[in-house]
């Protein structure tokens, strides 16, 4: 079962946004089968900002800033890398007949 934390990098890899916005993409992204509380979530952005896989933005929006999360580039070449495994997994899970997918 994959992470929190590559649902959240995935859910960056088009582009910025905050963090309700990276909770209701990972709940979509996942069919529902991946919600993150406001805790999971924040704990794990600050996990990722600490480690350099994500930068922390803000902007204005109606007199309140939000924080708005984007990829950094080891971010972007980090789940890169993950989405090639699972495709390569994938295809040998496929070659042993053990999935229809």
């Amino acid at each position: 079962m994959l992470g929190a934390q590559f649902h959240i990098l995935f859910s960056l890899l088009d582009g910025e946004k905050h963090g309700y916005a990276i909770m209701k993409a990972v709940q979509e992204d996942t069919r529902g089968r991946l919600k993150l509380g406001p805790a999971t979530l924040y704990t794990n952005l600050k996990k990722m900002l600490a480690q350099g896989l994500i930068a922390e933005t803000e902007k204005e929006e109606q007199s309140e800033r939000r924080r708005y999360y984007q990829l950094s580039d080891q971010g972007r070449t980090l789940v890169e890398d993950e989405l090639q495994q699972l495709e390569a997994t994938l295809n040998l899970a496929r070659q042993r007949r053990i999935t229809g997918a």
